[in-house]
């Protein structure tokens, strides 16, 4: 297993707007179909009415991806986010993504294509169970930093010291956490293993997980490996340690991109997080074949779907350009987002 913090960063580089989607053939077309490529026009006139930028993770639907201004992980969009001059940001991801857009651009309007896109991390660490439970460890005597990933609600990050991505957690807790503080780490428990494995820090775990990463089987992961001779394992940290512990590499969905775009090779690699994340991968390296985990169905010869995040499947290029053409739904500001800022610019602007 490679840990992420050994790869060296690269540049990012955008999906071309030229490549158009891979489009099913539908020849009736059902009620209230629209071409994609219809909606990518429509899409690009209103960006311009309404002088907003796009912002789109890489967990969501390839043809969004590819209308995008900017697509990364989390700690690359919230940079982005940052530097965006234009008055109304789209964010293209999930609930706490665009809270965190709107934290960084308090004066900007930021949108959401589907306001109940949530995350299932997010979900299991509300923030009164938490702040219930850093009071039972200070009653205790407990001297603990609390360390959130990103993958938290505003009102969670209001009560953290520290923001962390799976692509800057590993250096932050090196560098920002004094050793002899206890570490809180929330909410998921098995990237908290990992940085644990890494760091070398013990870490009080709050029992959350990807609903996506859980998943997957290492069962069907040892029987791709197997059909694919030489196929190199790509893996989230948010997976369980047994997928961990059979990768050939771990990282956060940047590294990914930046590990396999190093390797001149084509190579086959078996590819263990959220399913669209193939989709930059390949524009990354096309000389690569990706096959996500648990990898083709042998009975259809088709992909397995059970490795799509519910939740980013709720961005449709329609809701994108309805949110567009009527302002909404849009993240307002609320009361604890002014102490949530401080921490989330100290902890990925600084």
């Amino acid at each position: 297993m490679t840990p992420a913090g050994d790869i060296m960063q690269c540049s990012a580089r955008k999906p071309m707007h030229d490549q158009s989607p891979t489009l099913s053939v539908i020849d009736s077309p059902a009620a209230g179909y629209e071409d994609p490529l219809d909606l990518m026009d429509e899409i690009d006139r209103l960006k311009t009415e309404q002088d907003a930028t796009i912002l789109a993770h890489y967990y969501v639907e390839g043809e969004i991806q590819d209308i995008a201004d900017f697509t990364g992980d989390s700690l690359k969009l919230a940079r982005d986010a940052a530097a965006v001059e234009n008055s109304t940001i789209l964010f293209a991801g999930v609930h706490f993504m665009a809270e965190s857009a709107k934290m960084l651009n308090p004066d900007k309007r930021v949108l959401i294509p589907d306001l109940l896109a949530g995350c299932s991390l997010a979900e299991s660490c509300p923030a009164e169970k938490l702040d219930a439970f850093q009071e039972k460890l200070r009653q205790e005597g407990r001297d603990f930093v609390t360390v959130a990933y990103i993958n938290t609600s505003a009102a969670v990050k209001a009560l953290c010291d520290w923001i962390v991505t799976s692509g800057n957690a590993r250096e932050l807790i090196d560098e920002k956490v004094p050793a002899e503080k206890e570490i809180l780490f929330v909410p998921d428990q098995h990237l908290g293993r990992y940085l644990e494995e890494v760091t070398g820090r013990k870490m009080i775990l709050w029992p959350g997980a990807c609903m996506v990463h859980e998943i997957f089987s290492l069962q069907d992961l040892l029987r791709a490996k197997r059909n694919n001779p030489g196929s190199v394992v790509i893996a989230h940290p948010e997976c369980p340690q047994n997928i961990l512990d059979v990768s050939d590499f771990v990282g956060g969905t940047e590294k990914m991109r930046c590990y396999v775009q190093s390797i001149e090779e084509p190579t086959k690699f078996l590819v263990a997080t959220e399913a669209n994340m193939i989709h930059p991968l390949h524009h990354a390296a096309p000389q690569h074949e990706f096959i996500p985990v648990p990898g083709i169905m042998t009975d259809t010869g088709e992909t397995c779907a059970c490795n799509r995040c519910p939740h980013m499947a709720r961005n449709t290029l329609q809701k994108v350009r309805d949110c567009l053409k009527t302002g909404k739904p849009e993240i307002t500001w609320q009361p604890y987002f002014d102490k949530a800022k401080d921490v989330l610019e100290r902890s990925l602007l600084k």
